[in-house]
C-alpha cells in the first residue's frame, strides 16, 4: 500500500507540470498587451507606458523565458527582490473581484468547499444505499420505483430543480432562504471581536467558536443547495451502484459464499458490496472535485459566493486573467482528487496495489 501511494505521489509533479504547460499555452494565445493585465491592476492607456510594462515583465522574450518568469517570478531591477510567479501564489490581478486572483480564490473557495462537503455526504451514502437495494430487489417493485426515481433525478435540469425548490421552500413556506447566512449572523461572523474565522466555512467555524445558533442558521441556508446537488447526483450514483452491484452478485465467489450457508445479508454487505464500490469511487470522486471547483448554476440560484459564481462573473466580464487563474487552481484540485481516488481504489480492492 505504501509503495503504491509513493508511486502515485512521484507522478503528481509530472502531471502538475503538464497542467501548467497547458495553461501557459492558453495564456500565450493572448497578445503581450493583453497579458500585461497579469501584472498590473490598472493598465495604462498610452502605448509607451504599455511597451515599458511589456519590456519590464519580459513579455517580448522567448517562450521558455516567459514560462519560467510566469512560473517562478522575476527580479525587480530596483529592489532586487523576486516578484510574481504562480509558484509564489501570484496568479495576477482579478478585475472582477478587484483583488489579486489568489486572494479571490481564498475568499470564494471555502464557500464551495463547505457546500461540497455537506452535499457529498447524502449523495454518496443515500446513492450507495439505494443502489444496493435496487440491485438486491432486481426487477421487483422497489427496483422499478428506484429506477424511475433515478431517471427523473438524472434528467432533471439543475436550474429547474433549484428554482422549484426556491419557489416552494422560500417564496411560499419561508423556511430555507438563499445566501450563506442571515443578516444577524453576518454581523456576528464578520466581526473579529465576536467571531474568529478559522476556515471561512461557516458551519465549521461556528462549532469551533461555540456558536451553535450560527451553526443552525448556516445549516438552514445550506438545506436547499445541498438537496439540489445531492439529489441530482445521488440519482447518478444510484444507477452506477445498481449496475455494478448486479455485476458483482453474478460472480462465482458470490455463488460460493451462498453455498457455504452464509446469510443473504452477509453475502451482500461483506462480499458483494465492496467490489461494487470501485465504479462509485470513480464517479463520486469526479462529482466531488466538480463541487470543489464550483457549481455555477447552484451558486448563482442561491446567491452563494463560491468558486462557481466567481467563474460566471469573470466570464461575463471577459476577465481572462481570473479565468486562467481559476482554471489552473481547478486543475490542481482535479489532479489531487484523482490521486485520492486512486488511493481509494487500493483501499477498496487489494488487487490494485499489486498492479
Amino acid at each position: 500500500m505504501t509503495a503504491y501511494v509513493i508511486r502515485r505521489l512521484l507522478i503528481l509533479p509530472i502531471i502538475l507540470f503538464g497542467v501548467s504547460v497547458l495553461i501557459f499555452a492558453l495564456l500565450m494565445m493572448l497578445s503581450p498587451m493583453e497579458r500585461v493585465a497579469l501584472y498590473v491592476s490598472d493598465i495604462p492607456h498610452t502605448a509607451d507606458a504599455i511597451e515599458r510594462l511589456i519590456t519590464k515583465y519580459g513579455l517580448d522574450q522567448p517562450i521558455h523565458t516567459q514560462y519560467w518568469r510566469w512560473l517562478w517570478g522575476s527580479q525587480n531591477p530596483v529592489t532586487g527582490a523576486i516578484e510574481g510567479g504562480i509558484l509564489r501564489g501570484d496568479f495576477g490581478w482579478s478585475h472582477t473581484a478587484q483583488m489579486p486572483v489568489m486572494r479571490a480564490i481564498k475568499d470564494r473557495f471555502p464557500g464551495s468547499a463547505e457546500l461540497a462537503l455537506w452535499s457529498a455526504i447524502p449523495m454518496l451514502f443515500i446513492g450507495i444505499f439505494l443502489g444496493v437495494q435496487s440491485a438486491v430487489h432486481h426487477n421487483k417493485f422497489i427496483d422499478h420505483v428506484l429506477r424511475v426515481f433515478s431517471i427523473v433525478g438524472y434528467s432533471l435540469p439543475t436550474f429547474v430543480f433549484g428554482l422549484l425548490m426556491l419557489m416552494i421552500f422560500y417564496s411560499l413556506l419561508k423556511w430555507f432562504p438563499p445566501e450563506r447566512l442571515s443578516q444577524w449572523a453576518k454581523t456576528v461572523v464578520y466581526n473579529p471581536a465576536l467571531f474568529t474565522r478559522y476556515t471561512n466555512m461557516n458551519t465549521i467555524d461556528a462549532v469551533l467558536n461555540g456558536r451553535f445558533d450560527i451553526f443552525l442558521d448556516a445549516i438552514r441556508h445550506l438545506v436547499l443547495p445541498v438537496i439540489g446537488l445531492s439529489y441530482l447526483n445521488w440519482a447518478l450514483v444510484l444507477r452506477v451502484m445498481r449496475s455494478s452491484m448486479l455485476e458483482s452478485l453474478r460472480q462465482d465467489y458470490i455463488t460460493t459464499a451462498r453455498s457455504k450457508g452464509l446469510s443473504e445479508k452477509v453475502v451482500v454487505n461483506r462480499h458483494a458490496r465492496k467490489p461494487a464500490l470501485i465504479p462509485v469511487a470513480t464517479i463520486g470522486g469526479v462529482i466531488f472535485v466538480g463541487y470543489l471547483s464550483g457549481v455555477v448554476i447552484t451558486e448563482t440560484i442561491y446567491s452563494l459566493h463560491g468558486m462557481g459564481k466567481l467563474y460566471a462573473e469573470a466570464a461575463l466580464n471577459l476577465d481572462i486573467v481570473t479565468l486562467l487563474g481559476l482554471t489552473l487552481f481547478n486543475g490542481l484540485i482535479l489532479v489531487v482528487g484523482n490521486l485520492v481516488v486512486d488511493i481509494l481504489y487500493a483501499i477498496i480492492d487489494p488487487r490494485v496495489r499489486l498492479s
